[in-house]
């Protein structure tokens, strides 16, 4: 089990202030694997994330080749791999969210992921900045200087507005419906991954293990039924209408069945998709001095080529090898423990990791945009534009997979 720490209490007022050389913000994929990469190499970070556990909710992720790489530096990818099976030749398996961020977290040092700290204000410093954080219960906040700043913070970044980044985009209302389901003796399905789209229904389903399936229904539902306060009542009631969407469309009696048996607590229920446009992607100031993004916060995509969660890992992994290379170089071949070179000349590696990351996530960003467009159209000459950019990108079947950031 995990180690984390609970925001310390103060009272309205007075304010904590702490000192911490590189902070990461936001605990899920990126932050975790980040914080892990960063562990591996022996550097020590603080993980703030906003809610008061881990937020496992999402049901499933599908990780292709190029994340399982980096979960091989990051020595979680055997222990994985015993929890999902493998569905196409270029290793593409489906996992819980939940082991993902389970295993990442248990690695990583007691006390170095704070949980229910919500950050709120950002204000340069010299060295660094400094944080203004509240509790998820609210009450008296602290204060917290970090000489490294990482936004994993999601589509709604606190660090990316704090660079000056325009905000992520929203794609067309629709309800997207996403959970798994169990068949007690064994699914028909094989390893087929399978894509269905309808008049006004988009399907997905792949096998996660021999007896559990991952799924997404896209299609437009009534808003009543995603108007609750209850996460669980709103994902049983927009299921409920969902199914009776997928009746009226007369969709294959496996698919109305597989979400009807689902299992209540993997439900998860999504009415916008964020977006970072691909051409703010490849002009976007990712960083300012010793403070930069990465994950969704740096790239928010549409799941139409399955790349957010393995890119996120990428960013963790090419982040964390600049960090402790400029810490190797700081260091001049000694080993004192003393970090504060390095910290105070962290910007030179962010500025690394930035100019390496910007193609690879901008080419990622395109074929996604284009993806959505091209599955949204209803033009045949938007199709043909859309067919046309794909064929100049040079994109293949599962191409974008090939990628291999290299070693931590």
């Amino acid at each position: 089990m995990y180690a984390a720490s609970s925001h310390p209490g103060t009272s309205s007022s007075s304010s904590m202030e702490e000192s911490h050389g590189i902070v990461i913000v936001g605990g899920g994929i990126c932050g975790l694997a980040t914080a892990l990469a960063l562990h591996r190499k022996g550097i020590a970070s603080l993980v703030l994330e906003k809610s008061e556990a881990l937020r496992v909710d999402g049901g499933s992720i599908g990780v292709h080749v190029n994340g399982w790489r980096v979960l091989e530096q990051l020595g979680v990818a055997a222990e994985l791999r015993e929890t999902a099976n493998l569905v196409t030749a270029k290793e593409l398996r489906w996992l819980k969210r939940k082991d993902l961020l389970e295993t990442m977290a248990k690695d990583i040092p007691a006390g170095a992921i704070r949980l229910g700290c919500h950050v709120t204000a950002i204000h340069p410093s010299d060295p660094g900045v400094v944080l203004t954080t509240t509790p998820a219960g609210g009450g008296g906040g602290g204060v917290i200087r970090a000489k490294v700043l990482i936004g994993c913070d999601g589509s709604n970044s606190v660090v990316a507005k704090y660079l000056g980044m325009s905000p992520s985009k929203p794609t067309p209302p629709r309800t997207y419906l996403r959970g798994f389901t169990t068949y007690r003796h064994g699914h028909p399905f094989g390893d087929r991954f399978l894509r269905l789209r309808g008049r006004r229904f988009f399907v997905g389903r792949s096998p996660m293990t021999d007896t559990r399936v991952s799924f997404f229904v896209a299609c437009h539902v009534p808003s009543a039924a995603t108007s609750s306060s209850s996460r669980v009542v709103d994902a049983r009631d927009t299921r409920h209408a969902v199914l009776q969407k997928l009746r009226d469309q007369r969709c294959p009696a496996e698919v109305v069945e597989m979400v009807r048996d689902a299992d209540p607590d993997s439900l998860n229920v999504v009415t916008r998709v964020w977006y970072r446009p691909p051409w703010q992607v490849a002009l976007a100031a990712f960083r300012k001095g010793a403070v930069t993004v990465a994950g969704d916060a740096m790239h928010a995509m549409g799941s139409y080529i399955g790349q957010g969660g393995s890119a996120a890992l990428e960013d963790a992994l090419v982040l964390a090898r600049s960090l402790a290379r400029a810490r190797a170089a700081a260091a001049g071949g000694r080993d004192d423990g003393d970090d504060e070179p390095f910290l105070l000349g962290a910007a030179t590696a962010i500025r690394e990791y930035v100019r390496e990351r910007r193609l690879r996530v901008a080419r990622l960003s395109l074929e996604a945009f284009v993806m959505g467009e091209l599955l949204r159209a209803k033009s045949m000459a938007t199709k043909l534009a859309c067919m046309a950019i794909l064929a100049l990108l040079g994109t293949k079947a599962l191409g974008h997979t090939n990628y291999d950031c290299g070693r931590l």
